[in-house]
């Protein structure tokens, strides 16, 4: 059964003025389903065709990698946005404050991450060895080939803000980080990991 582009979790206006609709309209609308159709392209006919995406995404390399990868990587990046959450609670407050000190600390290393990522690819909230680490990936790379349990992504490919902030990549991270943070989806995910 071919793959498809999952539903936004959010109208495409939702997350204005931080995140536009244009800017989901290429994003979502154009670039995730570009990964979706190579990815069904690249699978046609084979055995992969068959294998749910994160078991492609394990045993893949090159082309097919790439586009499972994104695929899977886009999609989680969206289940991670959301306006107005406030903050974490419950069992993810009490960790972060634990092993982080604060939730800004959290953001401040986040901020670092995806800012200083050469090129395109990804900064990653994750859970390794049980304790909450804050990692980056390049181009499509991802938490789960490095053993790792994803939590939350920023994507820091230019798609993701050249529309809304040109070339102000710390401009997007920033408002990203203080406004659209899905703190219950953080929460939820970290809840099932542990």
């Amino acid at each position: 059964m071919p793959f498809t582009l999952p539903e936004l979790p959010f109208a495409q206006e939702a997350l204005e003025p931080f995140i536009s609709a244009e800017t989901l309209e290429y994003h979502y609308g154009k670039h995730h389903q570009a990964y979706v159709t190579n990815l069904n392209k690249l699978v046609e006919g084979t055995p992969d065709a068959d294998k749910p995406l994160e078991d492609i995404i394990l045993s893949a390399e090159g082309g097919l990698f790439n586009n499972a990868a994104q695929v899977w990587n886009h999609t989680f990046y969206w289940g991670g946005l959301k306006k107005g959450v406030s903050g974490p609670s419950g069992a993810l407050a009490d960790a972060i404050n634990a092993e982080c000190g604060s939730v800004d600390n959290v953001k401040q290393a986040l901020a670092e991450a995806a800012a200083t990522q050469f090129g395109s690819g990804w900064a990653w909230l994750v859970l390794e060895n049980g304790k909450l680490k804050v990692t980056k990936t390049s181009n499509a790379d991802l938490p789960m080939k490095h053993g790792q349990t994803a939590l939350w992504t920023i994507d820091v490919w230019e798609h993701a803000y050249y529309i809304d902030t040109r070339n102000a990549r710390p401009k997007y991270i920033r408002q990203v980080l203080d406004h659209l943070v899905n703190w219950d989806a953080v929460g939820t995910r970290y809840e099932a990991a542990k």
